[in-house]
């Protein structure tokens, strides 16, 4: 069976809505999920988020960053334009790279409980230094914790060629 009923969307309440409100404090309540109606496979579903910004904790400088994330679904998906709203939200969050993209992976875990999930901060540099944390997620038991354990033993082997910053 193809298309959703509206029934199978109850608790996607962002997506249409002509009166969105943009939240500038961090907020995880503003993500929204629906059913996966493909559990019985495997499938990446990815998002490139390419002006992600937050705050330094310390000087209150901004932060811009790509974020990329990947996951594997079980029963419920992320809905995009409450992900967009959500990492909007991040816009006067103070914190460091490596926090937001640990709180983000720990958000959408909370949400969607996936097989498997990773994200990945590429941060603009300051200072001259870029940072790019990484981290990810199998759940326990099963060969997704062995599939995150792998992909992060060989993570960023062959690092592409930075030629965006």
């Amino acid at each position: 069976m193809t298309g959703r009923k509206p029934e199978e969307m109850t608790d996607v309440t962002l997506l249409g809505n002509q009166g969105t409100q943009y939240t500038f404090a961090y907020d995880p309540a503003i993500l929204e999920s629906f059913d996966n109606k493909h559990p019985y496979r495997d499938y990446f579903v990815k998002f490139n988020c390419p002006e992600f910004t937050s705050l330094c904790p310390i000087t209150g400088q901004p932060d811009f960053a790509t974020i990329y994330i990947s996951y594997i679904p079980d029963i419920k998906m992320v809905e995009s334009k409450s992900l967009k709203l959500y990492l909007f939200s991040f816009r006067n969050h103070g914190d460091f790279h490596e926090d937001c993209v640990n709180i983000i992976m720990n958000d959408l875990i909370k949400l969607m409980d996936p097989r498997y999930i990773e994200v990945w901060g590429k941060f603009t540099p300051r200072g001259g230094i870029s940072i790019d944390p990484y981290t990810n997620y199998g759940k326990p038991g099963t060969k997704y914790e062995q599939m995150a354990e792998h992909r992060m033993m060989n993570h960023d082997m062959y690092p592409e060629t930075v030629d965006n910053r």
